[in-house]
């Protein structure tokens, strides 16, 4: 295990991460936490919010205060998934011979930001989901890993239906979290509206490098659970399950529960944001603060719950007040 003063070295870095995104993102605490979550467990994330709250933004201001390569992928109808993984195009070899060589797509890069990635087809969306699971690629039979860190962070607009195609449950499943954005409370927008209509622009400095976020990412790992809390992630993922539950409204209101993933998920995400508060342990807040982003993409509520005007977030409320936390203290 590393010693406190690493940790603490590491902790800070996360912490100034965050300062230098804050210069040009205001408000969206809980946001851009849940997306540094995401970076220090090692997994992807999709923000879905409505266009204007700085989505995009975001997930660039984030690579650019990281000494990581970015790239980013506007995802359109016509994107094919060779646009993303690369192709093999026919060149003249030293030898005079002429022979197909791979030249790799924008998905080689350490943070892609998948921009509105549901106006693309099911077809090229599939083309990333090798890579969000294995983090490489194959092609022509030839498996082409991908630089580490790897990130895929995407973006969706909720309200515009027209042209846009839903990510299948595989390809969501794969996603880490699913965060939804906001919009600003009224002194954030007053600022906003100050902030991005004057001469003034914020200039963004890399703090921290891909060695230590996979320091990070090692760390986020040894941080402890105990045995108690391990089993109420486990009941709060079978209570999601019709067909296991012992709560009345997740059978009414649920057609299909969160798998073992879900539960892998809430547990990695915990332990991130103990790290990111200065704890070595988790404690039952840190899983009720991630329940939501882990769980909302995971659990498909069924025609009674649309009938009665039931979101997912609020089944996700339901399932918190119902299973019972382990009696132990923390």
């Amino acid at each position: 295990m590393s010693s406190e003063k690493a940790i603490q070295q590491e902790i800070e870095k996360l912490k100034l991460l965050q300062h230098e995104v804050g210069k040009v993102i205001v408000g969206q605490q809980e946001v851009l936490e849940q997306l540094l979550i995401s970076l220090m467990a090692g997994g992807h994330a999709l923000l879905e919010g409505v266009p204007g709250l700085a989505k995009t933004l975001m997930v660039r201001s984030l690579s650019q205060a990281m000494d990581l390569s970015f790239n980013r992928i506007q995802f359109t109808p016509d994107l094919m998934p060779s646009d993303i993984i690369g192709t093999e195009i026919l060149r003249e070899q030293a030898n005079g011979q002429k022979g197909f060589e791979f030249v790799k797509g924008p998905i080689f890069s350490n943070i892609i930001l998948a921009d509105e990635i549901n106006r693309t087809p099911p077809k090229t969306q599939a083309a990333l989901l090798e890579a969000m699971q294995e983090f490489s690629v194959t092609y022509g039979g030839k498996n082409y890993p991908l630089q580490t860190p790897f990130f895929i962070l995407a973006t969706q607009n909720p309200i515009e239906q027209a042209g846009t195609y839903p990510l299948p449950e595989a390809q969501l499943d794969r996603f880490l979290l699913y965060i939804q954005i906001d919009y600003p409370n009224e002194q954030e927008e007053v600022d906003i509206l100050t902030q991005t209509t004057g001469t003034k622009k914020a200039t963004i400095q890399p703090v921290i490098d891909g060695k230590s976020i996979l320091h990070i990412q090692d760390l986020v790992r040894q941080v402890s659970i105990s045995s108690d809390l391990v089993r109420y992630v486990s009941q709060l993922i079978r209570a999601t399950r019709p067909q296991t539950t012992h709560l009345p409204s997740m059978k009414e209101w649920i057609s299909w529960g969160a798998g073992p993933r879900a539960g892998q998920a809430l547990i990695l995400c915990s332990k991130a944001r103990a790290l990111l508060k200065g704890r070595f342990a988790v404690i039952p807040e840190d899983i009720k603060a991630m329940s939501h982003p882990v769980l909302r993409h995971r659990i498909l509520i069924n025609f009674k719950a649309e009938s009665e005007n039931v979101q997912v977030n609020q089944v996700i409320d339901r399932l918190l007040e119902k299973v019972n936390l382990p009696k132990k203290k923390f």
